[in-house]
This record gives structure tokens, sequence and C-alpha cells, in this order.
């Protein structure tokens, strides 16, 4: 082993103590990178590519699309729109057995679609639904479960920033990104109402069913969620046709959710303000947990540790498939111990040489965006699975009467949801792919 690489694994292992310790994860990849860099080739080296690389990186016009998303998702947080959209959902599904809870997966699916954020979308999903559910005696275990599963779809349905970021990471095309993650996203939606199905007629006393609305209320409800649905349309459905690019998008959807929201009456100089400041404390975080990304990747990238562990991977004799789901079961891992923000930004460098050098029949830009979508989708499972599980932590401080166990018990159905869903994308890449090569034709 040479001294290049040994140092790079020592940066490693160093990275992984500083992490365990509670280091920001910001902080732990800019000291690794900066002192790994000084120790290979002297502060000299390391002092020039610092002074070109916060503008280099933060200058790219992809990287505005980040703030705007972000701004997008706080205004309709202070919008109302979570509020029209569980009433929407709840017409069409509230008489049902289960049919509260499926309302809340309904609406969660809708708000992030409008958010981009996981947490977000569980947070503020969690403010409107838990009442109604409370008040339908759900037991503690599916309202809770549901709500911390619903705001996984928040971090896939387009528009994600976690996406945005992987696709800025790995230089794929964003468009291209957001068309593969609406039929995962929504096979997600299914998959999560069929697992309440099966949890109610299993155990009926968990989910009784809601009152039927009268035919003006159902109207009030449906005709109510359109000015939501069309946000959706104008700003995700004019990039996949192509009017503008998804940063002009981005612009366009907090126009108009601002312009929404101050029409309802629901918005006002605070909110705005609050929203601002928000962005600016969210942007700032992600900025500088993409600046140490950078710093880390360097040093790693001239200690040669992603391409040993490429070499290594492409030598062990495994087959391409095996050698991805052991990747995908080492993503599952770390999002039980980091948030998936900080996980896509700290592995990818280090996984994705091993992905791009493996075979799996298809053309390398298809592969960076199939395995970008199941990337995304167990990085996910970390928000909902112990000892982190940040989305059941934010619930459990909405639902103060809920034991933790009882969420974490509650989402496990949702979890094997997720797992089939894993299964169908890595069997039927096309799945995945089919839009994306409808509209680049």
């Amino acid at each position: 082993m040479d001294n290049s690489l040994f140092l790079g694994l020592v940066g490693l292992g160093a990275l992984i103590v500083l992490i365990g310790i509670r280091v920001p994860i910001a902080y732990a990849m800019i000291v690794v990178g900066a002192v790994g860099t000084i120790a290979l080739n002297g502060p000299g080296v390391f002092l020039n590519q610092l002074k070109t690389l916060g503008f280099s990186q933060f200058s790219k016009y992809d990287m505005s699309v980040i703030p705007m998303f972000v701004l997008m998702g706080y205004i309709a947080t202070r919008a109302g729109l979570s509020q029209d959209l569980f009433r929407a959902a709840n017409a069409w599904f509230g008489r049902m057995r289960g049919g509260v809870a499926m309302s809340a997966i309904a609406a969660c699916a809708g708000f992030g679609a409008v958010c981009g954020s996981s947490l977000a979308t569980a947070t503020t999903m969690g403010q409107v639904a838990l009442p109604e559910l409370k008040r339908y005696r759900y037991s503690g275990a599916l309202a809770t479960g549901t709500l911390a599963a619903g705001g996984l779809l928040g971090i896939l349905i387009p528009p994600s920033v976690v996406l945005v970021v992987y696709a800025i990471i790995v230089e794929a095309n964003i468009v291209s990104m957001f068309a593969a993650a609406l039929f995962p996203g929504l096979i997600a939606v299914a998959l999560f109402i069929l697992v309440i199905a099966i949890y109610v007629r299993v155990s009926p006393e968990s989910g009784p069913a809601g009152d039927k609305l009268s035919r003006a209320e159902w109207l009030s409800a449906t005709f109510g969620v359109v000015p939501v649905l069309a946000i959706f349309v104008i700003v995700i459905g004019g990039i996949y046709v192509g009017f503008y690019n998804p940063t002009p998008a981005a612009a366009v959807g907090v126009a108009l959710v601002a312009i929404y929201g101050s029409l309802r009456r629901g918005v006002n100089l605070k909110d705005y303000r609050w929203a601002l400041l928000e962005t600016a404390k969210t942007t700032g975080m992600i900025y500088l947990i993409l600046l140490g990304a950078e710093l880390l990747k360097i040093f790693m990238s001239r200690g040669g540790v992603p391409q040993a562990a490429a070499e290594m991977m492409v030598n062990s004799g495994l087959s391409p498939m095996v050698i991805l789901i052991l990747l995908l079961i080492a993503l599952i891992i770390l999002g039980c111990l980091m948030d998936s923000m900080s996980m896509i930004l700290l592995v990818m460098p280090f996984f994705w040489p091993v992905v791009s050098e493996l075979d799996f029949g298809m053309d390398p830009e298809d592969v960076k965006i199939w395995f970008g979508i199941l990337a995304l989708i167990v990085v996910e499972l970390g928000l909902i699975t112990p000892p982190v599980g940040m989305n059941v932590f934010v619930i459990s401080s909405l639902a103060k009467d809920v034991p933790m166990g009882q969420t974490f018990k509650g989402v496990f159905p949702f979890f094997l949801g997720e797992l089939v869903r894993l299964a169908l994308l890595i069997a039927f890449p096309a799945i995945s792919l089919w839009l994306p090569h409808m509209l680049s034709n």
C-alpha cells in the first residue's frame, strides 16, 4: 500500500471518529479534507485550492435552484396548502376504513410535491392530520407511523432538494432526475395506501372509517385543492415539457405559492421574513456541507481511496447486481446514523466511482439516474429507522402521548412496503428510466 492510499484510509477513519463524537458533518469533512491535503501536498497547494474552490463551487448556475426550492417549501408551510390537501384527500378516502390515514398519505405526497423536504412534510402534515386521526380514535401506532412514513414522500417526489444535490454531485441532469423520480414516488403512495388497507384489515379497530361528507362538502374540498395542483403542474410540468429549466421553475413556484398564500390571507410579512431567514439558514448549511464534501473528495481522490474501492469491487468476482445490493445495504445502515443530506454528500464520492465501473448492460447516463433513485429510496429508510429516525422523532414530538416505540412499530409495515418498491426498481429499471427517455426524444 502506497503512502497516499494509507493517508486516505487514515483520513476516512478520522472522519468516522469525528462523526461518531458528534462533530457537525460539514466541519468534520472540512477538517479531514484540509489536513489530508496538507499532509499529501503541503499547505501551499491547499491554500491555492481553497482560494478558488468556494467561488467555483457555488457560482454554478445549478446551485441557485437549491435556495429557490427551499424558499418555496417554507412559504408553502405557512400558506395553508397542507390543510387544503388533507381536506381534499379526506373527501376522497375518509369514509373508508383506514381512510383518514390514507388521506394523510395522499396529502403528504401533494405537499411533498410543493415542499421538497421530508422533515418539513412530516412536521406540517403531522400538525394538520394528527388531530383528525385522534378524533377518529386511530391507534397511536398507525397514526404516528403513517405520518412518519408519509414524510418520506417529500424527499423523492419532485421537486426534491436532496435529488438536486445528488444530481450536482454526480453531474447528472436535474430535469432527468426529476422525471425519473415521478413514477417511483407514485408507486410509494400506492404501496403506502395498500399497507394501510392491509393494516386495518388485520387490526380493524386501529383505523375506523370517517364520516361521509355531503355532496356540497365533497365538491368544496375537491375544488379547494385545484390551486395547489395547478402550482404543481405549472412548476414541474413546465420543467418536463421544456418551458424552463429547474431554476426559473423554482422562481415561478415561489411566486405562485406566495400569491396563493397572500390571497388566502394566510401569509403576512412576518411569515415571509421567517421563510427568508429559514431559507438562508438551510441553504447556508447545505452549501457548507457541499464545500466540506468537495474538500474531502479532492483529498480522497488524491489519496486514491475511491479508485482503490472501485478496483477492489470490480475485481472481487461478485456480480454487478450483488455489489449494487451490498452498497444499498450499506446506505441503509449509514442512514440509521446520519441525516439524508449529509449521507448523500458523504458517500456518493465513494460509491458512485464503484457503480460507474460496473456493467449493468445500460448506458452510463441511465445507470447514473437509476442508481440515484435507488440511493434516495434507501436514504429515505434512514428517516424511519432507529437510532436516528428523524421523521419518527418529529412525529413523536407532536404526539407526546404515543410512546416512540409504538411509532417505530407503526412505521415497520411501511418499511416493508419500501423494500418492495426497492425490489421492483432494481428488477425493472425501466420504471425509473421510461419517462426521462420519453422526454429526451
